[in-house]
C-alpha cells in the first residue's frame, strides 16, 4: 500500500485493508507461544511451570524491541506524511543500529543474571535448572528474534502491512515445524527438550529477519549507509524520544506481570502453569487488538504530519467501537471453548481448572483493555509518548497490582484473576478520557481551511 492511500483513501476501509494482513500474521505470529507452550506441555506440569516463568522476561526484550519499532515508526510515517523520502530513510537505517545495540547489551545482562531474576520471581532451584535449558540459547539468539519486528514496523510506516504479515506467518509455520524436531528429536537430532523450543524459535527467525532486510533494502529502498555523525545524531533524537518512552512503557508490561506471576506462584507450580497458559490464549484472544494498534499508528503518523486531524479523530473513533463489539463476541466463544481449551493444554485437572477460570474471568474486560492499547499506540503516533507512559503507570502499578493483591488476599488465585480483569476495565475508562482531551485540541478540518485560506489571503 502507498503512503499516499493513508492520506487519501476512506478512513474505514483503509484501516480494515491494513488490519487484515497484520492480523492473520499476528494469528501466526502468536501461534509461536502457543505452539511452544503446546509442545512443552508435553514434557510435564514442572517444564511448563519453568517455561510460564520464563514469558515475562523474553516479553520485556521483546516489548523493547516494540517500543523500538513504534519510536521507527512515528518518525518515519510522519516523515513520509511530510513527502521526505531520503530522511525517512536515514531515520530507519539509524533505528536499526539503535535497535541492535541495545537490545544485545540488555540480552547479554540478563543472561548473567538469570539466578537472581528468576529467584526473585519465586521460581525454585529446580525451576532455575529448566529454565536456563531455555533462556541461554534464546538471550544468545534474541537478535534474530526481535530485528525483525523493527524492520515491520518500517515497513508498516509505508502503509505496507501484507510483507510483514507473510514474513510473519513464515516464521510461525517454520517455528511450528521445527519444534517437535528440536525439542523430541528426529533422526540425526537429539532431543533437547525445553531448549529445543529456543532454538526452533531462533532458526525460523532468522529467516523471517533475512527477508525483512532483503525486502527494505531491495523493494522500499529504505536501508543505507555513510550518514554523516550529525545525521546519526538527529535521527537518533526523534527516534529515541519517543522510543524510550515507548519502549520503558511497554517494559512495564511483563515487569509487573512478572510480579503477578510470583504472586501466582504462591499457590503452586499448578497455578503458574495455568497463569501461563491462560496468558498465552489471552494473547490469542486480543490478537484483532493487537493488529489494529499496529496498522493505526502509521495511519495517524501519516495524517498528522499531514495536518488532517479529522482523519486521525475518525480512525480512532472507529476503531475504539470496533473493538469493543468484537472482543465481547470473542469472550462469548472463549466462554463456549474454555472446558476444550483447559484440557488441551493440561491433564491435571487442577490445571486445567485454573485455566478454565482464568478465561471466565479475564478476558470479560478485553473490550476495555482494547482501549487502552489503542489509546497507547495512538499517543505514540501523535507524537506524546509521556502521556502514553502515565497510562502505563497508572494501569499496571496504581491499577493492576494493587488490585491483583487485594484480590488474592480476599479469594485466592480467583480473586486475583477478578483483580486483574477490574484493574483492566478501569483503565480503559481513563485511557479513552484522556485520548478524547488529546484530540479536542486539534482543529476540526473546517478550522484549519480557514486558517490556510487565510493565511494566502495575508500573502
Amino acid at each position: 500500500m502507498k503512503s499516499s492511500v493513508l492520506l487519501t483513501a476512506p478512513v474505514n476501509p483503509t484501516l480494515k485493508n491494513m488490519t487484515i494482513p497484520m492480523m492473520f500474521g499476528l494469528v501466526m505470529l502468536m501461534s509461536f507461544n502457543l505452539v511452544d507452550t503446546f509442545y512443552v506441555s508435553l514434557l510435564g506440569t514442572e517444564s511448563l511451570a519453568a517455561f510460564s516463568f520464563t514469558f515475562p522476561v523474553t516479553f520485556t526484550l521483546i516489548s523493547l524491541a516494540i517500543g523500538l519499532g513504534i519510536g521507527v515508526s512515528a518518525v518515519v510515517a510522519k516523515t513520509l506524511g511530510q513527502k521526505n523520502k531520503e530522511l525517512a530513510k536515514q531515520h530507519a537505517s539509524v533505528a536499526l543500529i539503535i535497535s541492535a545495540v541495545s537490545i544485545y547489551t540488555i540480552a547479554m545482562f540478563g543472561l548473567i543474571s538469570l539466578n537472581h531474576i528468576f529467584g526473585a520471581m519465586g521460581s525454585t532451584p529446580e525451576h532455575i535448572v529448566v529454565i536456563k535449558q531455555y533462556m541461554t540459547p534464546w538471550l544468545f539468539g534474541c537478535l534474530f528474534i526481535i530485528m525483525p519486528m523493527i524492520g515491520n514496523s518500517v515497513m508498516r510506516a509505508s502503509g505496507d502491512t501484507k510483507t510483514p504479515a507473510k514474513v510473519m506467518g513464515l516464521g510461525a509455520l517454520l517455528n511450528a515445524i521445527l519444534d517437535p524436531i528440536f525439542i523430541f528429536g528426529f533422526g540425526p537430532i537429539e532431543a533437547m527438550g525445553i531448549a529445543g523450543a529456543a532454538i526452533a524459535s531462533i532458526i525460523a527467525s532468522a529467516v523471517s529477519c533475512i527477508l525483512v532486510f532483503y525486502r527494505l533494502t531491495a523493494t522500499y529502498n529504505l536501508l543505507g549507509w555513510g550518514y554523516q555523525f550529525s545525521q546519526i545524531v538527529d535521527s537518533s533524537k526523534q527516534i529515541l524520544t519517543i522510543a524510550l518512552p515507548a519502549a520503558a512503557s511497554n517494559m512495564m508490561t511483563p515487569i509487573s506481570s512478572s510480579i503477578v506471576i510470583s504472586m501466582v506462584a504462591v499457590y503452586g507450580s499448578e497455578a503458574v502453569a495455568a497463569f501461563g497458559v491462560g496468558s498465552r490464549i489471552e494473547s490469542f484472544a486480543v490478537i484483532v487488538i493487537l493488529a489494529l494498534s499496529m496498522s493505526l499508528p502509521p495511519f495517524i503518523s501519516q495524517n498528522f504530519g499531514a495536518g488532517q486531524f479529522d482523519r486521525v479523530k475518525q480512525a480512532y473513533f472507529s476503531s475504539v467501537k470496533f473493538v469493543i463489539a468484537w472482543q465481547l463476541a470473542i469472550y462469548l466463544v472463549l466462554i463456549a471453548i474454555s472446558s476444550w481449551l483447559g484440557g488441551l493444554f493440561a491433564d491435571d485437572p487442577k490445571v486445567a481448572d485454573i485455566i478454565i477460570t482464568y478465561l471466565m474471568i479475564v478476558p470479560v474486560a478485553h473490550g476495555l483493555a482494547g482501549i487502552t492499547i489503542l489509546t497507547n499506540s495512538s499517543l505514540n503516533a501523535l507524537h506524546k509518548p509521556m502521556i502514553s507512559v502515565g497510562l502505563n503507570i497508572t494501569r499496571l502499578f496504581v491499577l493492576l497490582l494493587p488490585l491483583a493483591y487485594i484480590g488474592s488476599m480476599l479469594g485466592d488465585i480467583n480473586g486475583l484473576l477478578v483483580g486483574v480483569a477490574v484493574a483492566a476495565c478501569l483503565s480503559g475508562a481513563i485511557a479513552f478520557f484522556v485520548m478524547v482531551q488529546q484530540l479536542n485540541k486539534f482543529p476540526s478540518q473546517n478550522q484549519s481551511d480557514d486558517k490556510i485560506s487565510a493565511t494566502e489571503e495575508t500573502a
